[in-house]
């Protein structure tokens, strides 16, 4: 079931940052406070509930799964492109690269962290 939990994320991951994503949300995930960085972060928080039709949380674990999401979410993206617009990184250099594979890993972290909060929460 944990397989099946991660699965889904990776799915929903890919439809969020590549599919669905608008350029309003990318362009301004950098502006702290910005609706652009919150409908992005929102998009993920809330399709990662269809995880719940795998493993169903209670209302309380998993409320604090999709605010816990929600908020990391939002602040890695908001941390990367502050990171590459101060030091000017941009798509060719392998600095934009580093810091664009390190946003991907804290994302794929904190899956990591929704599935243990999943398989630890409901006794799995």
């Amino acid at each position: 079931m944990i397989l099946a939990v991660l699965l889904i994320l990776q799915i929903k991951h890919f439809f969020c940052d590549f599919v669905l994503q608008t350029p309003y949300q990318f362009l301004n995930k950098g502006i702290y406070g910005h609706p652009g960085g919150f409908i992005h972060a929102g998009l993920h928080a809330s399709t990662s509930m269809f995880t719940f039709f795998v493993i169903r949380p209670s209302l309380t674990l998993g409320a604090a799964i999709i605010v816990g999401e929600f908020i990391a979410h939002y602040h890695i993206d908001w941390l990367k492109e502050q990171t590459v617009k101060r030091r000017q990184w941009v798509f060719p250099q392998s600095e934009f690269w580093w810091t664009f594979g390190a946003d991907q890993v804290l994302h794929q972290f904190t899956y990591l962290v929704m599935a243990a909060a999943l398989a630890i929460g409901t006794g799995l």
